[in-house]
């Protein structure tokens, strides 16, 4: 028997409770809260390039994130498997009643432009992106192609009347102006109280109102533009496909002998 100060120093100090371990390797859990409407993403960045800088000197440490910031990019990756699914959904919904598969992509044509007024919204109330807005942005995809769906339908059924084709698309712009402005307006004006709203559980769902809401008054000033340039420029591709197709059959049919 020995005194433990004989063989070594003792010093006051703190140290981990416990050792826990995930497939073999000592792990320690650095844990935090942020308050309510925290941006995530910035502290997120923050965190990952001093993390970085400071592993450079421990090659053998490795870190993860985890917690919300894992479940927002696990619901992310989940939100591009739903976008990619409604966009298969809608064309295939499109495609079935104009019998044509080139129509849906008009109609379609016009969601790009509405994830733009999604964005453009939070810049203008000065509100951060969040798992909300992609949200409001899946949701706007299924409303934003009504106008343009409008559109379509009403060219169609004037060329079946045989009228020329610049002519239904300008008569479309005229009789459907109405109809596509309202539409809108009161989609948007229903949403404005959320928008207005100051509590906390409002707080919440804003992200996806703005998305939806802004969304929907940017693509409808658009679509009156975009849709019948898009309707001209895709009958154009298909009667000048038609020409060359046509051209190629009478090219290789052999004289007819007399």
């Amino acid at each position: 028997t020995i005194a433990l100060a004989e063989v070594a120093t003792i010093t006051s100090g703190t140290s981990p409770s416990a050792l826990y371990r995930i497939n073999r390797f000592t792990t320690m859990n650095v844990t935090s809260d942020a308050e309510s409407g925290t941006d995530l993403e910035p502290i997120k960045v923050d965190l990952q390039n001093r993390l970085d800088e400071l592993l450079v000197a421990y090659p053998n440490v490795r870190y993860e994130m985890e917690g919300e910031a894992k479940e927002q990019q696990e619901s992310f990756g989940s939100l591009r498997l739903g976008m990619i699914i409604v966009l298969l959904a809608i064309y295939a919904l499109l495609a079935i009643p104009f019998k044509s598969y080139g129509q849906p992509l008009i109609v379609m044509s016009i969601i790009p432009v509405g994830a733009v007024g999604a964005f453009l919204g939070h810049i203008l109330v000065g509100e951060n992106l969040s798992i909300m807005s992609y949200m409001g942005i899946l949701a706007l995809i299924g409303v934003v192609i009504n106008d343009s769906l409008v559109l379509v339908d009403y060219i169609n059924k004037e060329r079946l009347r045989g009228v020329e084709l610049m002519t239904a698309v300008l008569n479309a712009g005229a009789k459907r102006f109405r109809p596509v402005i309202l539409t809108s307006l009161t989609t948007f004006a229903g949403l404005t109280p959320l928008l207005l709203e100051k509590s906390t559980q409002a707080k919440f769902l804003q992200p996806m109102a703005i998305s939806l809401g802004f969304g929907i008054l940017f693509a409808t000033m658009i679509t009156l533009l975009v849709v019948p340039v898009n309707y001209l420029i895709f009958e154009n591709i298909k009667n000048g496909l038609k020409k060359v197709f046509l051209k190629r059959v009478e090219n290789n049919q052999s004289p007819t002998a007399l």
